[in-house]
């Protein structure tokens, strides 16, 4: 895809990236636009920032079914992640739509079903529905995938391919910095300063803080770590990723077990459907049925 010298919707995906939503939002409603299509992709990036702020209802609201197919497939993530129960239902019809005849044109079909499938830790078919697509968003979720499953040997490939297609963009030097952070060493350093230089050229968002926290807390730099962490909570209380950090960091420093219970609580509580809470509800059901084996009879 041929970028224009100017992209209209610089500011508003921007905002997007770095997790800057309300932002995103705020910069989407604003924003002047010379076509039919960039309101479309407006749009698009619009409702993504209310998922990302867990406002389901907004977007299952307004995105009606007389909206364009971009639009439709926002919807399906936002349905997705808002019903436990329609889950099955999305990913039928996400299905359907893959295996048709895809629009090479609606390039947010395949981001929103491999989102889909990411969330379902079906990394194959997420893989799988990005393959062949041209944009720096389909390799930096490409990437994402990838240093998930442990393969920094790819991942690295497809770094060198978003460098060489745009070195500056922001979605190349995210996924620098999550590259860097999967090879750990003295790269967590360089990682650390990409999120503080997008944090100084914007302002930081609960994702850039937790980009540094984690870094810091692969150094053994916990007092830093609990610093930028404290900052977070201050943005977003109630952001998963705050959450985990905190119990992470809260164990380490030999808080009362009361901490931690109290985040892990609250992560329960507003994300059920996260990857950490559904994987350790696992673990703690293995190790009560473990535990019930070896009680007293």
């Amino acid at each position: 895809m041929a970028q224009s010298e100017i992209d209209e919707l610089f500011d508003v995906k921007n905002a997007f990236y770095i997790g800057l939503y309300q932002q995103c939002i705020n910069e989407a409603q604003k924003v002047k636009v010379s076509s039919q299509q960039k309101k479309n992709e407006c749009a698009v990036f619009m409702y993504r920032a209310y998922i990302s702020q867990r406002k389901f209802g907004v977007v299952l609201d307004e995105i009606k079914s007389s909206a364009s197919e971009e639009l439709k497939a926002v919807r399906l993530l936002a349905d997705y992640l808002s019903n436990p129960s329609k889950k099955d239902a999305v990913l039928k019809t996400v299905e359907e739509k893959m295996s048709g005849n895809v629009d090479i044109e609606n390039l947010t079909l395949p981001i929103m079903a491999a989102s889909i499938y990411y969330h379902e830790a079906n990394y194959e078919a997420a893989l799988r529905t990005l393959h062949n697509m041209e944009s720096l968003e389909a390799s930096a979720l490409t990437i994402q995938i990838l240093l998930t499953i442990n393969r920094l040997d790819l991942a690295k490939k497809e770094l060198k391919s978003m460098m060489e297609a745009d070195e500056d963009s922001t979605l190349t030097q995210l996924a620098q910095a999550w590259f860097n952070m999967s090879v750990g060493g003295e790269k967590l350093q360089d990682a650390y300063y990409i999120f503080q230089e997008m944090a100084d050229k914007n302002q930081s968002s609960s994702l850039l803080l937790n980009g540094q926290a984690s870094c810091y807390m692969a150094q053994g730099k916990w007092d830093e770590a609990e610093s930028v962490l404290q900052e977070a909570m201050d943005k977003d209380s109630n952001c998963p990723e705050t959450l985990i950090n905190m119990i992470m960091l809260s164990q380490h420093n030999g808080k009362g077990p009361e901490v931690t219970s109290r985040y892990l609580s609250q992560l329960k509580d507003s994300h059920r459907a996260h990857r950490f809470v559904q994987e350790l509800t696992i673990k703690e059901n293995d190790f009560d049925r473990l535990a019930l084996q070896y009680a007293p009879a």
